[in-house]
């Protein structure tokens, strides 16, 4: 059995629903995989970089708050969300867009 992300702090139902469709599909594959790797997935699925997104995730991973970051260890979450953003490659194609590759219709990139 698997446990719901929402039961995570701070997992409310649209980042669920984002982790899912980038294959975190439980609380438990999150928590194995941690907020990096996570966020790194999400954005690699084409969501869209936000920085509260990302620390309010390592802080619920955490059981805190997602506002519980202050001083220099928020902006030590700054600096791993701004590596997180360099080493993403987002796959921007609809599932639309990725079916007409497969039938050959779009040239080749």
């Amino acid at each position: 059995m698997t446990t719901p992300l929402e039961t995570v702090r701070n997992i409310g139902p649209a980042m669920a629903d984002a982790l899912r469709l980038a294959g975190v599909g439980s609380a438990e594959a999150l928590v194995a995989m941690g907020a990096d790797a996570a966020y790194l997935r999400l954005l690699n699925h084409g969501a869209r970089p936000h920085f509260i997104a990302y620390y309010a995730m390592v802080m619920g991973l955490q059981g805190r708050p997602w506002n519980d970051a202050k001083g220099a260890e928020k902006a030590a979450l700054r600096v791993r969300f701004d590596r997180l953003k360099a080493d993403a490659s987002p796959t921007t194609d609809t599932a639309f867009e990725r079916l007409l590759d497969e039938i050959g219709v779009r040239p080749a990139r």
